[in-house]
């Protein structure tokens, strides 16, 4: 699998770029008589998702190291759109009705709900892929507009994926791709293994994961070749279904490497992406900084 010192320093490099702050000032200490102010939180998973627990409380801690806690100087608006592309509309409606001082907003189908309903509300974004082909954005150095953010990844890193699971399973010559075809990133990063596949000799199947019952068809009638692994890119939908992704392929003995170490965490074979957490700590600045 390479130097691990060289890993190390590549994921240094890639992981979590900042793009420029465009910035909205909270009050330091809440006076009295002063109104509390108040963050929208709409999230991409449901509540009771452990991955989600982890991100909103790293958040939450950090907002508390600035000297902002809920229920008192602070008032966070929750909001859980569980994978499902109708919650994430009513929710940012919901919050964007609330014109809190500013929303932290969680992916991609996120930020494209939110920009649906509003262009003046102050938005911070995190785990997003290009902010900037999204269109969430004008560009990383200047981002324009009313948001800005923490970009994930670029759509270069996707071939590591393939050479991992190449190193780990060279007998492989088919892979599966999965990946949200709904979302800009979901194409990006399909794109970027078609570019390197011919160079590893293999062949790349995309498979769609709207919902459950066509990730199970899909692998199932995968599986049926010989010489199979598969790819789990980065998006909302394959995380919402990480367990069952990771028991498929473990029913089907598929090879896999998975962009998010969550589904490691849920008994998958192998990642390699950026820390999902550490940006939710550091948008607490952006909520705070003046």
């Amino acid at each position: 699998m390479g130097d691990p010192m060289r890993r190390r320093q590549f994921m240094a490099a890639i992981g979590s770029a900042i793009i420029a702050p465009r910035l909205w000032p909270l009050a330091a200490v809440a006076q009295q008589g002063e109104p509390i102010r108040r963050i929208g939180l709409l999230m991409n998973l449901a509540s009771d998702d452990p991955e989600s627990q982890r991100r909103v409380a790293a958040f939450v801690q950090a907002l508390q190291q600035l000297s902002w806690t809920d229920g008192r100087n602070l008032r966070i608006e929750y909001r859980w759109g569980a994978g499902d592309a109708g919650l994430f509309r009513k929710y940012a409606a919901e919050l964007a009705a609330l014109a809190p001082d500013v929303i932290l907003a969680t992916g991609t189908p996120v930020m494209e709900a939110l920009q649906q309903v509003t262009r003046t509300v102050p938005i911070v974004f995190v785990t997003v892929i290009d902010p900037v082909g999204a269109g969430f954005v004008e560009s990383l150095a200047r981002p324009g507009g009313n948001s800005t953010g923490f970009t994930l990844f670029e759509y270069g890193m996707s071939g590591k994926w393939l050479e991992l699971l190449k190193e780990i399973a060279p007998g492989v010559k088919r892979v599966a791709v999965l990946r949200d075809s709904a979302i800009g990133s979901g194409t990006g990063q399909l794109a970027a293994l078609q570019a390197v596949a011919p160079s590893f000799g293999v062949e790349l199947s995309p498979v769609g994961i709207p919902d459950a019952g066509e990730i199970e068809r899909s692998l199932a009638t995968f599986a049926t070749g010989s010489n199979g692994g598969v790819i789990v890119t980065a998006s909302t939908l394959a995380l919402v279904h990480r367990e069952l992704i990771v028991t498929l392929a473990a029913r089907y003995r598929l090879p896999a490497v998975h962009g998010d170490r969550t589904f490691v965490s849920a008994g998958g074979l192998i990642s390699y992406g950026p820390d999902r957490v550490d940006p939710f700590r550091r948008a607490a600045d952006y909520v705070n900084a003046s």
